[in-house]
């Protein structure tokens, strides 16, 4: 099983990269965030993929995430849902082969850093809930925090900074206690290169000055059964990549 997740930073102007990449990766789940667009200004060459079930949560030029559900992935239509500290268009969740997926953006926190730390604590509330009714669960998404000063470049690192901050670090701390792995680093645990957004300016990208903060977190028995988690770090003109992860399910 195949799940991907990308911020898209606007999906008209990315529509025919994800168009492209879709049919060239076939995920049976792609999660998007960012979409900053309405169901209806959605570009009509994602509207109805073929192959796919998909799901478009945005409000024009702002915020946003989608799910893209292969029919062939499971034996019932998915029902997707929001919960109910769902805001801004932040995340929606489906139930895919027994499997409950969610697409997330967190907000950035800079214009209000308290509302972040809010959406967080929700979020791991959530997981607590879905650990406890033994649901496996893969939340996937721009968590905007990276997690570890691995996740930064060197260059990059200010403790101070939104995004570094402890108690960000800390509410992921808490998240992944509800019994979730952060696959893409429990594949690649030493890897200080494996970043996942840049700043797009002074060739940032290029010469891989950036930061980790997309993420497929898995519930211990799926991951477990990992195979791969890799950054398509070369693809798209997002200043985010797509994290692609597969699953032996």
């Amino acid at each position: 099983m195949k799940i991907a997740t990308w911020n898209v930073n606007g999906i008209r102007a990315r529509s025919a990269q994800v168009s492209d990449w879709v049919a060239r990766e076939q995920p049976d789940v792609l999660c998007l965030q960012e979409i900053k667009a309405a169901r209806e200004q959605v570009p009509a060459l994602l509207f109805d993929v073929e192959g796919y079930v998909n799901y478009w949560h945005g409000d024009t030029a702002y915020s946003g995430v989608a799910m893209l559900v292969r029919t062939g992935s499971t034996d019932e239509a998915p029902t997707f849902a929001h919960p109910h500290f769902d805001f801004e268009t932040r995340i929606v969740t489906a139930r895919v082969r027994s499997i409950m997926i969610s697409s997330i953006y967190v907000p950035n926190g800079g214009k209000d850093f308290e509302a972040k730390l809010r959406f967080l604590k929700h979020l791991i509330d959530e997981a607590a809930a879905w650990r406890d009714a033994g649901t496996d669960v893969v939340l996937c998404g721009d968590l905007n925090v990276a997690h570890g000063d691995i996740d930064v470049h060197p260059k990059e690192r200010k403790p101070k900074t939104i995004g570094q901050r402890p108690e960000e670090r800390s509410l992921f701390d808490t998240l992944l206690a509800q019994g979730l792995v952060d696959v893409g680093r429990a594949v690649d645990p030493d890897n200080d290169g494996l970043f996942t957004w840049w700043a797009p300016w002074r060739n940032m990208r290029q010469r891989n000055i950036g930061w980790r903060l997309d993420y497929v977190l898995a519930s211990q028995t799926l991951a477990a059964r990992v195979t791969s988690c890799r950054v398509d770090a070369a693809f798209g003109s997002s200043d985010h990549a797509p994290v692609v992860a597969e699953f032996a399910v």
